[in-house]
């Protein structure tokens, strides 16, 4: 998927996890415990854990690659439903104790949305703190809109259903849309059957941070692309703080600019070739 696509992805499937949760929590309903708080956060949990895991899915499915999206996925809904089980009792403490009205309910899920976020970010292609930032805006605006809808439409049921979806479709999308606006470094792929696709680097830039492996093998790879004519592990990118140098590691060997490397400094713009798929280089300074 390309920059600009990605929020709408992570909103769709944000918005699917609100709906899981929703319906999830209906079947235990709200009031199976007397005590208030564990209620709260045993359904909090419930949407949690769907809306963090439809999230997780988000950038290893749209890129072909099942280990990234099971591993995203899993990682995110079990801190989801943490995020959650937190969440909402502390919404619902500040909207019971001290009276803050909405306001006190849209901060408990912008807790929610920010450990959805850092969820996203330590397993995804961005920083943490970003998937954090926009977790906890999104959380913030979609609490806001729950409550609005939740409490303006006549079946509470199906308030509570809409809320859930606007909450997991804001999440979702904010998470991806700061990642967007603020990455410096990307690979765009110009060719082959991920075209369009953009793999975002930022959080492999730092110096001294971990390598990002591009290759055939979603075992083997960080960035996978599916051409029978890239090796398993084809080639190493590695940050040195400002910009990413990269290695190849394959008997076909890596090209920029159709010129055969063994390990170059990349440069805004430049092409490379992998076996039989192009990708272009981009950089913001």
């Amino acid at each position: 998927m390309n920059r600009r696509m990605r929020s709408y992805y992570y909103a769709l499937l944000g918005a699917m996890g609100g709906l899981f949760g929703w319906q999830v929590s209906d079947q235990i309903g709200l009031s199976f415990s007397s005590n208030l708080y564990l209620s709260e956060a045993v359904v909090g949990a419930l949407v949690g854990l769907c809306v963090g895991l439809f999230i997780g899915l988000t950038e290893g499915a749209v890129t072909r690659n099942p280990v990234q999206a099971i591993k995203s996925g899993v990682f995110s809904g079990l801190l989801g439903s943490g995020a959650g089980a937190l969440g909402l009792p502390l919404s619902e403490f500040l909207f019971q104790s001290v009276g803050a009205g909405i306001a006190g309910r849209a901060l408990g899920w912008g807790v929610f949305g920010l450990l959805i976020g850092l969820a996203e970010g330590i397993v995804g292609k961005s920083q943490a703190w970003k998937g954090m930032l926009g977790g906890t805006l999104g959380g913030v605006l979609g609490g806001i809109l729950l409550e609005v809808v939740h409490s303006r439409l006549q079946d509470p049921l199906t308030g509570k259903a809409v809320g859930l979806v606007l909450l997991g479709a804001s999440v979702g999308a904010f998470i991806s849309l700061i990642v967007v606006l603020l990455s410096r470094a990307w690979l765009e792929v110009a060719s082959g059957k991920l075209k369009g696709t953009e793999f975002i680097l930022d959080k492999f830039m730092r110096a001294g941070g971990p390598a990002v492996a591009i290759g055939s093998s979603p075992l083997k790879s960080e960035i996978v692309l599916p051409d029978p004519d890239v090796a398993p592990q084809h080639a190493m990118l590695t940050g040195n703080g400002a910009a990413f140098s990269l290695k190849d590691m394959s008997l076909a060997g890596t090209f920029i600019n159709n010129r055969k490397i063994e390990i170059a400094q990349l440069t805004n713009g430049q092409k490379i070739r992998m076996g039989n798929t192009d990708l272009v280089y981009h950089e913001r300074r």
